[in-house]
């Protein structure tokens, strides 16, 4: 039996508890938090044997196997030293932090103590994922020229301002993906991106909308776009030098049903592609996890993200805060 132990209790902390649950060999050990009101609520939905008001104690306990870190964004390379330190495997939520110093500190740790470490991109566990990267593999779209990936959800009242906006909310998402279909189609050249971004802060100051155009020279140009103040909407496509592809689902949250991709190679019909699964993005992360630890991994294959797949994603999300801030700063105000 694998033991977790959940820092915080927060909306995502109860979607994993509920999927650390519904996989055979994981369980719940407990959960800590800075609120006893709040820990009284989420043990209510989500009963647990132990219950700490201390974040050190839960991952000083020998009994814990996994750390989860729900906690916000910038905090995270915090606790990521402490479980690390104490050689605890570590599920962090996503974005891995706000900032290259704060990645780097948290990765070093991870090297240093020589602990499992996965960065919470859930989606990409998911058969949805498997599904595209065969597609991709199998050359129906040619070689990848133009990308699509626009994310948004009304999220800006429940979100920490200390958390930075909507780049590391959810613009992490769409820029992620971006980053495995590049490298999957070019890679090491992936890395070799110009950015230009516009944006617009919000009333905490942070940006809660932007659009980004990535270009890699000679090859191909993505368009990014993300928001929190606005109602939930996905668009991920890919057009090729052979075909299309779109994921015409929610690609960022996939379910046991409903996850299609439609591809079409340029003057013939769409196919469309139903995936069906055994449950969600959160029920695969889990066992991915498990898996890792069993066979004594200390990353994640791909399409999951390992330790320099997270470094890489952090320097493009980091980058492109800058660009929008710059936007903001000089033509908004």
């Amino acid at each position: 039996m694998i033991n977790w132990g959940i820092l915080g209790t927060s909306f995502i902390s109860g979607v994993m508890a509920d999927a650390i649950a519904g996989v055979p060999g994981h369980q719940v050990y407990g959960v800590a938090g800075r609120s006893s009101a709040n820990l009284a609520a989420f043990c209510q939905q989500h009963p647990t044997k132990h219950v700490f008001n201390d974040y050190a104690q839960i991952i000083a306990d020998p009994e814990v196997d996994v750390i989860y870190i729900a906690l916000p964004n910038h905090v995270h390379h915090e606790y990521i030293l402490q479980a690390a330190r104490a050689g605890k495997a570590i599920l962090c939520e996503k974005s891995l932090s706000v900032d290259m110093e704060k990645t780097q500190i948290a990765l070093a740790a991870i090297k240093e103590h020589k602990v499992f470490f996965l960065e919470g991109l859930m989606y990409l566990h998911h058969p949805l994922i498997t599904e595209l990267v065969a597609q991709l593999k199998s050359g129906v779209v040619g070689e990848v020229r133009s990308i699509t990936a626009r994310y948004g959800a009304d999220i800006v009242k429940f979100v920490n301002p200390d958390s930075r906006g909507a780049i590391y909310n959810l613009g992490c998402y769409p820029a992620s993906l971006i980053h495995l279909v590049m490298q999957l189609s070019y890679g090491e050249m992936a890395n070799r991106y110009q950015i230009a971004a516009n944006g617009r802060r919000g009333a905490d100051t942070n940006i809660v909308e932007t659009s980004a155009l990535l270009t890699w020279p000679g090859l191909a140009v993505a368009h990014l776009h993300c928001v929190e103040d606005y109602g939930m909407f996905w668009d991920f496509s890919i057009q090729g030098s052979a075909g299309t592809l779109r994921i015409e689902s929610n690609p960022w949250l996939p379910e046991v049903q409903g996850n299609v991709i439609t591809v079409k190679p340029y003057e013939q019909p769409a196919q469309r592609i139903e995936i069906s699964a055994e449950g969600d993005a959160f029920y695969y992360q889990v066992q991915a996890v498990g898996n890792a630890l069993m066979q004594k991994q200390l990353e994640a294959k791909r399409p999951a993200v390992g330790l320099q797949d997270s470094l890489e994603i952090m320097q493009l999300l980091t980058e492109w805060e800058s660009q929008a801030l710059n936007f903001s700063d000089n033509f908004c105000h």
